[in-house]
């Protein structure tokens, strides 16, 4: 299973996206993790992280109109905080 870690782009939120090969799902998975459940499926990386910027905005969007918290972005992968350690 390889991974690899990618940022969004938008700048008031620029979560952490995981992305890697799910060989159960024969497909890539793309995930968020400081937006619980927010993932997607895609047949390449590159469809994986299209398809979760839309889940995004969607669970950005559903958060607002419930008038929930919105987390900040705090993620950051295990090689991150080595590499500033």
């Amino acid at each position: 299973m390889s991974k690899v870690g990618l940022m969004s782009k938008q700048r008031s939120h620029r979560y952490h996206i995981n992305i890697f090969y799910s060989k159960e799902d024969g497909g890539y998975i793309a995930d968020i993790p400081d937006l619980e459940a927010c993932s997607a499926f895609g047949n390449t990386p590159e469809e994986a992280l299209k398809e979760v910027e839309v889940a995004r905005q969607a669970w950005l969007a559903a958060a607002r109109k419930a008038r929930k918290p919105i987390p900040r972005p705090r993620y950051r992968p295990v090689i991150y905080q080595a590499a500033v350690a």
